[in-house]
């Protein structure tokens, strides 16, 4: 689908008309959007707009990294939105001169219709031209950006405050999702910077210094997303860093109750193993008593070894 709107030269927006009229009718400029187009729709970048073929290219094949082109009359974006449910980066391409705008996308972009209903609504951005319109669609898709990392942080710290010894091993399983989730973040937002910084250090792409203001607020927004990107990563890895050590007090704490164990048995093991042996002459196995008595010095042995370990706090070592 192809959506068209035109500012004239008295400053009246007309939509919806055909490509055709372009030629007829002089506007002041002049917006093209190409939502989901078909293969003959797409054809229409090079047998009307005559683009370059490397930016028809470029348009055609998913997915490029975010970049700024520049050729004889026009320049060429290459911007990345997120979907929401995915994370998956979709490509937006924009092909921008003082005299028109053409976006592309191959797939839904409510960015595109919130610059569009915002275009629409107020007359006093037509004569800001091109220029301030891709602007409003790099500003809308950075602020689309701004939810997913929120709720992420949020879920994140909701997770720290809840992750206890008991419940880290489910935990981890969440971390590491969020892990993933931030990596597909990550490499949307950096190169998107990285654009920003370009466009605002380009010579080639000259702005006046409202302009540069308006980019330079885009680029601080991505500053921060970017820094929000690396706080949560550090934060995921703060938590993994304390499951590990969780895990390790854990398997300490099982090694020394299974060594305190062990080291009540060798001594009972032992008394055991002695009367055990089939001597003919051992004069205890014959007393009324013997047997009591030897429980009971088992027992002895097992109480001052407990005592003993109480008094070197191995017990402590045993609690989680």
């Amino acid at each position: 689908m192809i959506h068209t709107i035109g500012i004239t030269k008295d400053q009246q927006l007309i939509k919806d008309f055909p490509l055709e009229m372009i030629q007829q009718k002089e506007f002041e400029w002049y917006w093209v959007d190409f939502d989901c187009p078909t293969t003959k729709e797409e054809s229409l970048l090079d047998t009307f707009f005559h683009f370059h073929p490397l930016a028809i290219e470029d348009c055609l094949t998913l997915l490029q990294r975010p970049k700024l082109d520049f050729y004889d009359d026009f320049h060429f974006f290459v911007l990345h939105r997120i979907n929401e449910s995915t994370l998956v980066s979709e490509e937006i391409n924009i092909f921008l001169s003082h005299q028109f705008v053409v976006t592309f996308h191959k797939s839904n972009a409510p960015e595109i219709e919130l610059v569009r209903k915002s275009l629409e609504a107020q007359s006093k951005n037509w004569e800001r031209g091109t220029v301030y319109l891709t602007y409003q669609t790099i500003d809308k898709i950075v602020d689309s950006y701004f939810p997913l990392v929120y709720q992420i942080e949020d879920q994140l710290n909701t997770l720290e405050d809840e992750l206890t010894y008991h419940n880290n091993v489910h935990a981890m399983k969440t971390v590491f999702e969020f892990r993933s989730d931030l990596l597909h973040l990550r490499r949307t937002i950096l190169p998107m910077r990285d654009l920003l910084y370009r466009i605002m250090n380009s010579e080639r792409f000259s702005l006046n210094p409202s302009e540069r203001a308006y980019f330079g607020d885009i680029y601080d927004h991505l500053l921060k997303l970017a820094e929000m990107i690396e706080s949560n990563r550090e934060l995921t890895a703060d938590m993994r860093d304390s499951y590990m050590a969780m895990s390790s007090t854990r398997m300490n704490g099982i090694m020394m109750t299974l060594t305190i164990v062990s080291t009540i048995f060798i001594p009972l093991t032992f008394i055991a193993g002695v009367y055990g042996m089939n001597f003919d002459y051992m004069p205890e196995l014959h007393g009324h008593y013997s047997y009591f008595i030897v429980l009971g010095i088992m027992l002895i042995i097992v109480l001052l070894m407990l005592v003993f370990f109480k008094l070197k706090g191995w017990f402590k070592l045993l609690k989680p």
